[in-house]
């Protein structure tokens, strides 16, 4: 597994490279937003982690370049702790947001929930209407036609497929998808659920029951 760190400060960069090698990862470094694009390319990371605030450009505008033709998972590691700046994350493509500072532990938490949600190790399919989705590799076609889904993208939408016609709860799209540290953060809910209404089309229905959860539906 190869992990991309992507931040300015040389302290972080050297914490993230000790947590992330004590796993098993190796590790590449950039320190600036366009060095991040460029290694990203050259290397093809299993994961990465991007600091919001880089010195050559925004880290929501390297998100969103990566994002054009990458479908890495990618933390974002930010001080920024308003939850429009995380919002805005997610919306550009980010699989999860870790507020500086941070304990390592919960980094780690959070890196294994994203590698989960690559890696199901499942073999059936699920078929709900035109959408099939294939668990074992993590593809999924609409229609005939492949989808580019991120992994979270994935999982959220394999959650309810699983339950199709059925409300799966916020409390557990929330733990299922992003494991416990994701408990309370229903923004993450609305940010991928209008990923995925937008990518479906009118093909699918993704419903949301109000204060409760979602449900995919087949159009009447």
């Amino acid at each position: 597994m190869t992990a991309l760190v992507i931040d300015d400060e040389v302290q972080i960069r050297r914490l993230l490279r000790l947590a992330l090698e004590s796993r098993g990862y190796t590790v590449h470094e950039a320190e600036s937003g366009r060095l991040g694009l460029q290694e990203a390319a050259f290397c093809r990371p299993d994961v990465v982690l991007l600091d919001l605030g880089l010195p050559d450009m925004d880290g929501l505008e390297v998100l969103k370049e990566l994002r054009g033709w990458s479908d890495v998972p990618v933390l974002v590691l930010s001080v920024r702790d308003r939850e429009d700046v995380k919002i805005s994350a997610l919306e550009y493509g980010a699989d999860d947001y870790v507020t500086k500072p941070f304990g390592t532990g919960e980094l780690l938490a959070r890196l294994a929930a994203i590698q989960r949600r690559r890696h199901t190790g499942e073999s059936p399919e699920i078929t709900v209407g035109p959408l099939v989705l294939h668990l074992d590799r993590n593809e999924a076609e609409l229609a005939g036609e492949p989808m580019k889904l991120t992994p979270t993208e994935f999982a959220f939408l394999a959650l309810l497929a699983r339950h199709a016609g059925k409300i799966v709860t916020q409390r557990q799209l929330l733990r299922e998808v992003w494991g416990p540290q994701g408990d309370g953060q229903t923004h993450y809910l609305r940010v991928y659920a209008n990923h995925l209404r937008k990518k479906l089309g009118d093909r699918l229905v993704l419903r949301n029951e109000p204060g409760i959860g979602y449900r995919l539906l087949e159009p009447s």
